[in-house]
């Protein structure tokens, strides 16, 4: 009876939370950088790109999930788009960056989950690639899937991301709004000592600069001092921690980031590191700083079609139109702003969850930050 009425507990907290109703950081009333976002300030809003999650919320110890970011909408293995990986600390598994590195191209959805469901969503990959029509000859995949560890409130031991649930993330996978917060692969992440989970964000240029849109997505499980508009308010928030639960400076809670950066930019492969590299500002600009056991990484992708790969390609040559270097500067603005704002929405998104051996992380407390915060953009009470 005993262990029953912790299990109902764990379901009670865990499905309050996901039905709270938390805003995003601009709809807080606070905005970061000087670029304006997108129609969805989401990843989205790069035209073809679609983002699906599967979560998974089991019992007292099962708070995990997978987040799949699908680069466009036919056959990716038949249509590469360009891509690369910029690594800030590499204590992570990021699968397939090596070929990325190598060829400069992404052939498959980019898919996020724990560190130990990195094997099962790479086979899921896999039978997902081989199963498209037009690929029944194909006899070499490269999937691409990261990870952050949710140990400290999944039993990550168990194993429990099936290949079926990351198919599913995929089929899922859909344009428009992306849900935040403690969803997905962020279902069991934490952030700053707060419950972490996903965030995205956008930016969108104006049409003297080209008119393009940078998109990020990010899962947060990383620790540092958050801060938000250059404010240290993670210092500044001090409140009584519950028996269970992490204080931030819990080497627990030094985990991962990833970040998932589009554009439908003509960027190659160099570029495109470039625009990864500067994406990882995001997290510095929010108070971490790539820790000894934090996997920080940046996966990004081009989805011009002028700039794409066939993979049976009808010449010995290709001819694309590309941005020059010169112009590529708004470019590293937008993906810094918008993955400072991606980090920042899955904190104000995520929503209080108790886990394996009854931990409980609690998210950024927004009355306490309203408290701190006198209006957008001003100092901080101090």
């Amino acid at each position: 009876m005993k262990t029953f009425a912790v299990v109902a507990a764990a379901f009670v907290l865990v499905l309050a939370s996901v039905s709270e109703d938390r805003p995003r950081l601009r709809e807080f009333g606070l905005k970061t950088g000087v670029l304006e976002p997108g129609p969805l300030n989401a990843i989205t809003d790069v035209a073809g790109v679609r983002v699906g999650h599967v979560t998974l919320i089991r019992g007292a110890d099962v708070r995990t999930g997978v987040t799949a970011v699908l680069p466009h909408e036919g056959n990716i293995f038949q249509d590469k788009v360009p891509g690369a990986v910029a690594v800030a600390n590499g204590f992570g598994k990021l699968t397939g960056s090596t070929q990325v590195e190598e060829l400069g191209t992404i052939e498959t959805p980019v898919v996020l989950t724990n560190t130990l469901g990195v094997p099962t969503a790479a086979e899921a990959v896999l039978d997902y690639i081989l199963s498209l029509p037009g690929n029944e000859s194909v006899s070499s995949v490269n999937p691409v899937v990261g990870e952050t560890n949710d140990g400290g409130l999944n039993d990550i031991r168990g194993r429990h991301v099936k290949k079926e649930h990351v198919l599913e993330a995929i089929r899922k996978a859909a344009p428009g709004p992306v849900e935040e917060g403690s969803v997905g692969a962020g279902t069991g992440t934490q952030c700053f000592g707060f419950k972490g989970g996903i965030g995205t964000a956008s930016r969108r240029l104006a049409a003297d600069r080209g008119g393009y849109t940078v998109g990020v997505l990010a899962q947060t499980n990383h620790g540092g001092v958050l801060q938000i508009a250059g404010i240290p308010v993670g210092e500044k928030i001090r409140r009584p921690l519950g028996p269970a639960e992490p204080a931030p400076d819990d080497p627990a809670v030094q985990g991962s980031c990833m970040l998932v950066v589009a554009t439908d930019a003509p960027l190659d492969a160099r570029n495109l590191k470039r625009l990864a590299h500067r994406a990882l500002l995001g997290i510095a600009r929010t108070g971490g700083f790539n820790s000894n056991g934090s996997g920080d990484y940046a996966v990004a992708f081009s989805t011009a079609e002028g700039v794409r790969v066939p993979h049976r390609p009808a010449g010995r040559t290709q001819t694309v139109s590309l941005l020059r270097n010169e112009a590529v500067s708004p470019l590293f603005q937008a993906a810094a702003e918008a993955a400072e704002e991606a980090i920042l929405n899955s904190l104000f998104k995520a929503t209080a969850v108790e886990g394996r051996g009854g931990r409980v992380v609690r998210p950024l407390p927004l009355d306490e930050l309203k408290r701190l915060m006198k209006s957008p953009g001003r100092e901080a009470d101090r």
